[in-house]
């Protein structure tokens, strides 16, 4: 056997010895095998965690539910060493769970992700949490409720490696995201402020990070026309539906593709009497865009458009509605993902940077205006057909993405 072809063997049979149930071969002089081992210690209790919280429903609006889950994240972060505290979120139906832990470093460091669902009550007990192989599949197990046990297990790992290196860490869980966190969005934009570096737990879709995502707006388009007996007299009437009918088309190009706006009417509203034409017609559109500036502009291309009407004397308003801000992409988290892909090249894995069409809590937690603080999002469990009953998360995910949170923690804390 030739010598290099001796030393290859040496160097998988260690990594093999060191990381049994880790999926790949992991270059055992690159891997910190201690922080390795501490993952894969944590893998089987971070799954029953799991378990525990997919098994509770936690809906938006569910505030019994979101009390359940709220208080089983409280006591885990009391268990790893944090302060908490439990601050309400109004019109939120849940609140906002705040650990915190000091340090002797110089950096602040926030860990965020949301643990409210799409999905109603009962929904747990209809798709409980099961395993498939690699993959659990539950309402919730990727989006998000996987992230916020990593969240946790994570600074499990860190506490045990001594690891202090930062002024303030801080965990901001919030119950309200799905429905653009507008009752936490203003503790998130505070506590951000004061942060270094943020991450947020959000489920890739597969070896990613999200570098940067779209804002989200809604178009509220209204139409008031006059009621009257759809048999007898339709003529007298003024038929809001028909109207809404042909802004919905006059509207439909709305969007920008080459600045990557989009404007989708999603829901339409008409009348309630088989036999009245309708007095009253709505509808909404969801906006994506990556640039704010969006929002002016379509509202104003908007009014143009609307002046044209089909139905005389009906009145048609339509209102640009900011609902999440988004989080642009700039260089700085970009070098961040570049050092999270070195990490993970420790594990004989990569990481690429992406951008994503949706819209998180990254957006409000970074601040273009300053720079600051350096935001990467997509640090959740690996997952997919998120939203959908068949969501899962990958089980898989789970060492190498607790390797990485600790590592980019101690990376953060050095300033790197």
């Amino acid at each position: 056997m030739k010598k290099r072809h001796l030393i290859s063997l040496i160097a998988v049979l260690a990594c093999t010895n060191s990381a049994a149930s880790f999926a790949q071969t992991i270059p055992a002089a690159q891997a910190d095998n201690a922080l390795l081992q501490a993952a894969q210690k944590r893998k089987d209790p971070l799954i029953k965690d799991l378990t525990t919280l997919v098994n509770i429903d936690s809906g938006t609006d569910d505030a019994k539910g979101l009390g359940q889950v709220e208080a089983v994240l409280a006591q885990r972060l009391k268990e790893v060493g944090a302060s908490v505290e439990i601050v309400a979120a109004p019109p939120a139906a849940g609140k906002m769970v705040i650990g915190k832990l000091q340090g002797s470093g110089t950096r602040n460091i926030m860990l965020m992700i949301h643990f409210d669902t799409v999905f109603g009550i009962g929904e747990a007990a209809k798709r409980p949490f099961k395993i498939v192989g690699n993959k659990a599949y539950g309402p919730g197990v990727a989006d998000a409720k996987g992230g916020a046990l990593l969240i946790i297990y994570a600074l499990d790992i860190a506490r045990e490696r001594g690891f202090k290196d930062y002024k303030t860490l801080t965990v901001l869980f919030n119950p309200d995201e799905e429905k653009s966190s507008l009752g936490s969005r203003d503790m998130i934009t505070k506590l951000s402020a004061d942060q270094d570096y943020v991450l947020v737990f959000e489920p890739p879709e597969a070896d990613v990070v999200t570098v940067a995502t779209n804002g989200i707006a809604y178009v509220h388009l209204d139409v008031k026309g006059r009621a009257s007996h759809a048999g007898s007299a339709p003529e007298a009437g003024r038929n809001a539906a028909v109207e809404l009918s042909n802004q919905i088309i006059q509207l439909k190009d709305l969007g920008s593709p080459a600045k990557g706006t989009t404007v989708n009417w999603t829901v339409i509203q008409a009348g309630d009497r088989v036999n009245i034409i309708p007095e009253k017609a709505s509808a909404t559109a969801d906006m994506r865009m990556s640039d704010v500036a969006e929002i002016q502009r379509v509202q104003a291309d908007a009014d143009k458009i609307i002046q044209k009407k089909l139905i005389p004397e009906t009145d048609v308003k339509v209102k640009v509605e900011n609902r999440r801000p988004p989080f642009s992409k700039n260089a700085e988290s970009d070098r961040l993902a570049a050092t999270a892909d070195s990490i993970y090249k420790e594990l004989g894995k990569s990481i690429t940077p992406v951008s994503m069409r949706y819209g998180t809590d990254a957006g409000f937690a970074y601040h273009p205006e300053t720079g600051k603080p350096v935001v990467l999002d997509g640090m959740g469990i690996v997952g997919d057909r998120i939203h959908s009953s068949d969501e899962w998360a990958d089980l898989d995910s789970i060492v190498p993405r607790l390797y990485l949170t600790v590592r980019m923690m101690e990376a953060m804390g050095k300033g790197k």
